[in-house]
């Protein structure tokens, strides 16, 4: 292979149900965030090179804080940004008023330069997923010769060890084939857990319940060259098409390009499975539930207490 597997870690949000930016929110004993026990696993499952992408309103903040600690991480650190004027085409206007960033997908697209043609890893900033995962995306990634091949992979979680007691939760709903592989995955913004079980809504009327064990993305995915390529054709589309129905809040999400694919037959994506639990800080109230377990994690020897000494 030409080039070795990259991790890239999509940190650009804002993190509004949170009420802060919880990309460099402490939870280890030393100050570090997730993303810090994100890209020591990473590393130690084989990854020599992160892309972190941000956005420019919280640079000085990032680089204050992760940044800083960041400079003693054995892996080569780029940076991408991601803003609301990036990679548009020239016939479209943003729409006045519109805050958020184009979605998960766009940000893959604003950091298309600094993966090059390796195959890449796509992580979320506030997400822990555990050594296992990163050794699983990096043995896949690590395996096809070609890089513009559509062999992809995801890891799936089970849906009732991936939701919070403090409000609703998105997550890419899967469905797997007996061979395990990915056949369709629908985007749910809104998952809630109730006293009988999970649930969902589109409409916020209407609900419809989901079992615990349901795979779901947590925006663990592994890429080809091919799939950078396909972000850059669909983003027009997405832009003529989805935006004049929602302006403010339309987004290019990671899944929906992966079940445009599906639908098409262009691309297979194993699902790949991780003994490692998950834990997310959705919102604030989460937060002292990662401390600990971070914390017990540290104290059994899977952690050094301070990452990067």
């Amino acid at each position: 292979m030409s080039a070795k597997p990259v991790l890239v870690v999509l940190a650009a949000g804002m993190g509004s149900r949170y009420g802060g930016l919880k990309q460099i929110d402490p939870v280890g004993s030393q100050g570090e965030a997730i993303l810090d026990y994100s890209l020591f696993d990473a590393h130690r499952a084989g990854f020599e090179t992160a892309v972190i992408i941000i956005k420019e309103a919280i640079r000085k903040d990032f680089m204050d804080t992760v940044g800083k600690r960041l400079e003693k991480c054995p892996m080569e650190i780029r940076y991408a940004y991601q803003e609301l004027d990036k990679a548009l085409p020239d016939w479209f206007t943003i729409p006045e008023g519109r805050a958020k960033p184009w979605g998960t997908s766009h940000a893959v697209l604003c950091a298309r330069d600094e993966i090059g043609d390796a195959p890449f890893a796509v992580i979320n900033a506030d997400d822990y997923y555990g050594v296992s995962a990163f050794q699983e995306l990096y043995n896949f990634l690590s395996q096809a010769e070609d890089p513009h091949s559509y062999d992809y992979c995801m890891v799936g979680y089970q849906l009732g060890k991936t939701v919070t007691d403090n409000g609703s939760v998105a997550r890419g709903v899967c469905r797997t084939s007996e061979e395990g592989y990915l056949t369709a995955i629908v985007e749910r913004t809104r998952i809630e857990k109730y006293e009988g079980g999970i649930h969902f809504t589109v409409d916020g009327e209407n609900w419809e319940d989901l079992a615990a064990d349901t795979p779901v993305s947590m925006n663990m995915w592994g890429y080809r060259r091919s799939f950078l390529e396909e972000v850059a054709a669909r983003f027009p589309k997405f832009l003529a098409q989805d935006v004049p129905g929602n302006p403010a809040k339309a987004e290019f999400y990671l899944p929906m390009t992966v079940g445009e694919l599906l639908q098409e037959g262009k691309a297979t994506v194993k699902v790949l499975r991780s003994a490692d639990k998950w834990y997310g800080v959705t919102y604030a109230a989460d937060k002292p539930q990662v401390v600990a377990a971070l914390k017990a994690m540290t104290q059994e020897g899977k952690y050094p207490d301070g990452l990067w000494k």
